[in-house]
């Protein structure tokens, strides 16, 4: 096992700012995506401080958007908790692919990173530790980023949310598509790997289609790490 002062497992404030700037590029869309939902939540007749305090402790925007369709519906709010946790759960298998290089941090960091944790820096620092670089930084310091432009980007869509009503006319709900197919195809490539893709697109496909909201998430990665642990990696780089 490496050393634990290895700069894989060491995360202080020069490497959380490395990882902030790396982030901030794709920061700077995610701003529109807050600019929409704050817009969005003012439609909803939801107040200003609810809707900021909301992107501020929660920074799911797919969540918060699911809880704008929920909202006035006079549904029960264990029927909410339950859509909300399904949406969220793969936030569990963030951390348990993450979990070989948390533990090396206090109990109490570990925690106050995952807090940051969300798709797009999730993806980068996994790139990272699968190069042997440091990617705690890009976690904690880009998740930081990624944040603080999600709650600025709702108080504009709050209060100038007519700027940007519609980011899909400009192509920006499909930045972070994007972004994270561009980080899977930058992986290493062999009949392993297309044997993971495959499992897991046919599995969240038939979950889409066949089984409740959201599913897809969870059963698409599920099968994908069962093809990846049980599939073999014999196979000779294509």
């Amino acid at each position: 096992m490496p050393h634990v002062g290895s700069t894989l497992y060491r995360l202080n404030q020069q490497i959380a700012w490395q990882g902030f700037v790396t982030m901030l590029p794709i920061a700077f869309f995610v701003s529109a995506f807050g600019a929409a939902f704050g817009l969005a939540a003012a439609q909803a007749g939801i107040s200003d401080t609810h809707t900021l305090t909301m992107s501020v402790l929660v920074f799911t925007g797919t969540a918060q958007f699911a809880v704008l369709d929920l909202w006035g519906s006079q549904l029960p709010a264990l029927t909410i908790l339950v859509t909300l946790f399904a949406i969220n759960a793969r936030h569990l298998l963030m951390g348990a692919t993450l979990f070989p290089w948390l533990r090396h941090l206090p109990t109490k960091q570990r925690y106050l990173v995952m807090l940051f944790a969300s798709d797009a820096n999730w993806a980068m620092s996994m790139q990272a530790f699968n190069r042997k670089q440091p990617g705690l930084g890009i976690l904690f310091g880009g998740g930081i980023a990624l944040w603080l432009f999600w709650v600025v980007g709702t108080w504009v869509g709050v209060y100038f949310g007519n700027v940007i009503s519609n980011p899909e006319a400009y192509g920006i709900d499909m930045v972070m598509g994007c972004f994270l197919l561009a980080l899977v195809l930058d992986t290493e490539k062999n009949a392993h790997t297309y044997l993971v893709w495959a499992v897991a697109a046919a599995a969240s496909l038939l979950a889409y289609w066949y089984l409740p909201e959201n599913s897809h998430v969870i059963v698409g990665a599920i099968a994908g790490g069962l093809a990846g642990t049980f599939g073999g990696q014999q196979d000779a780089e294509l």
